[in-house]
């Protein structure tokens, strides 16, 4: 009785413990949790590998960075309310690579040194599998590093004259006098009259997909990664495949998927295709795709949150859901605010505001799964600026708490100029926005019918916007007033019928009296017809 007792005290000390944890801290083993989140539609989070967290004092955020800052994210139950509670991790590249960002692979095989070994990512994959959380990483296909050895065999292939070679026609090539207008192409060797593509950087040929020995090796890969653990991919540049050819992208990401899923059958990708909805959503006839109209400072998310009509937001959002469902009924709906190409959200919806608090509930309360990219759980900022440097939106994660990660090469952002503090300071902060976003994710989860109902757009009058879902016979309506003033609506205009109010997040309460709802200044309310 006596070990028992002490047993359970034991158990109540490692619950106790804050929800961040140092990263010097031994990890206690974790058995594989129940939780209800079985499928994809789940909160995902980016991290930019090389900013995020350092376990070695080299300045360098890595993998086993992550692995110790698991905790923070989720500490193996939703429902403990001591972790951000995210069900997903998206890693930007970590194959070798000659530069920072890693988007040029040098060797798909190979972890990069500078972020850690393979043992290293089996761990990582082992420790987000107890927690039931599902990790992608970033998968660029559409071209690689100059030192890659596939385009050294193809350069010296090509020195050679050896079109019979395997390596031969690997890229994609032409003759300086059949160049096509509108594309970006280098010599293969010296002054060559022999042309590699390379429409985003010299330093990155692009590889050929008419070649089968190209598709089966980038199909090889992916199986060498799902067989590891992965649950799936981010692919990087999905449009570029073939080059403003959107007809033959679809075709072979159609196929791509389709082989993928003969893998794993419950495979996760999403797609970067940064176009329009119309281009987007042709290929979600077999890839998920992030929703780039929602993001940035012309997108549906500020303007809702930025005091706009939110019925506009609430039409937008069910009209895509319909157009991709149309085109593929399992594509989900993929939001975001911003990401490691975009300048960050909080240098234009400001935490004094509550903007950002707003914004989280537009794209967190939705069906799909939405992204949130590190640090916008605590207001990071950065931008672009006239350096022009995207390193300047991949700063190092502010954790507060001594952790010797850097910002990259290249980045000109004064650090004065990060003004919202830090995880430590915010954890400390029961309003803060890092706190609001633990509960703003515990609130999804708690109402399944958020990220799995059917989505239909009610207009109001006023500004407040409403979604009707319908989840496993039951209706419910979500409602957002993104004004800085309080909104009574009338239910009438919902339904005929008696409601609950199921529960509220934002700046204040919501009541429900009679046939009125009052919903609080930037607030959310979920309600269910009795």
């Amino acid at each position: 009785m006596k070990k028992r007792l002490i047993f359970i005290l034991i158990i109540l000390l490692v619950l106790s413990t804050g929800f961040a944890c140092n990263k010097s801290e031994k990890k206690e083993q974790l058995e594989p949790m129940v939780d209800p989140i079985s499928d994809n539609n789940r909160v995902f989070y980016q991290i930019f590998t090389g900013s995020f967290s350092d376990s070695n004092n080299d300045g360098i955020g890595d993998l086993r960075g992550i692995i110790n800052r698991l905790d923070y994210l989720n500490d193996g139950n939703i429902n403990s309310g001591k972790s951000l509670g995210i069900q997903g991790i998206w890693l930007t590249p970590i194959f070798k690579s000659p530069t920072y960002h890693k988007y040029d692979v040098e060797d798909y095989y190979t972890i990069d040194p500078e972020f850690g070994t393979m043992d290293d990512l089996k761990e990582l994959i082992e420790e987000c599998h107890k927690r039931n959380v599902k990790i992608i990483i970033d998968l660029v296909l559409n071209h690689t590093s100059t030192r890659n050895e596939w385009y050294r065999k193809f350069q010296r292939a090509h020195q050679n004259y050896e079109p019979n070679d395997k390596y031969y026609n690997y890229y994609s090539w032409c003759i300086r006098s059949e160049k096509p207008a509108g594309r970006n192409f280098s010599s293969i060797y010296g002054t060559s009259d022999e042309l590699y593509e390379a429409n985003f950087s010299g330093d990155m040929p692009e590889l050929n997909f008419d070649n089968p020995e190209v598709r089966n090796e980038c199909l090889n890969i992916a199986k060498y990664y799902l067989d590891l653990g992965i649950d799936g991919f981010r692919f990087d540049a999905a449009k570029y495949v073939y080059f403003t050819e959107t007809e033959k992208n679809v075709e072979f990401w159609d196929w791509y998927m389709a082989e993928l899923r003969k893998i794993k059958s419950d495979v996760y990708c999403v797609g970067e295709v940064w176009s329009n909805d119309y281009e987007t959503v042709q290929y979600n006839s077999s890839l998920n795709c992030f929703n780039f109209q929602m993001s940035g400072t012309t997108g549906y998310i500020y303007n809702a949150a930025s005091i706009g009509d939110c019925n506009v937001f609430t039409k937008y959002v069910v009209n895509y859901i319909k157009q991709i469902k149309e085109k593929n009924s399992d594509a989900l709906f993929v939001p975001f605010i911003s990401n490691h190409d975009m300048d960050r959200s909080s240098g234009y919806l400001t935490l004094a505001s509550k903007r950002m608090f707003m914004a989280a509930n537009l794209y967190i309360l939705c069906y799909g799964s939405p992204f949130i990219y590190y640090g916008e759980e605590i207001g990071m900022k950065g931008t672009r600026g006239g350096a022009q440097t995207d390193a300047n939106r991949r700063l190092a994660m502010l954790w507060g708490d001594g952790d010797t990660v850097d910002d990259p090469i290249g980045t000109t952002y004064e650090k004065s100029k990060q003004t919202n503090g830090t995880v430590k300071s915010q954890l400390e902060d029961e309003n803060s926005l890092l706190n609001y976003y633990a509960k703003l994710i515990a609130f999804r989860n708690k109402f399944e019918a958020i990220c799995r109902g059917d989505y239909e757009a009610i207009t109001l009058p006023g500004d407040t916007g409403c979604f009707k879902i319908t989840y496993e016979g039951k209706t419910y309506f979500l409602l957002h007033n993104t004004q800085n003033s309080s909104a009574t609506v009338s239910t009438l205009r919902l339904t005929d019928k008696e409601l609950n109010l199921l529960g509220f997040i934002g700046q204040g309460e919501c009541t429900l009296v009679d046939n009125e709802i009052t919903i609080a200044n930037q607030t959310s309310v979920l309600l269910e017809i009795k």
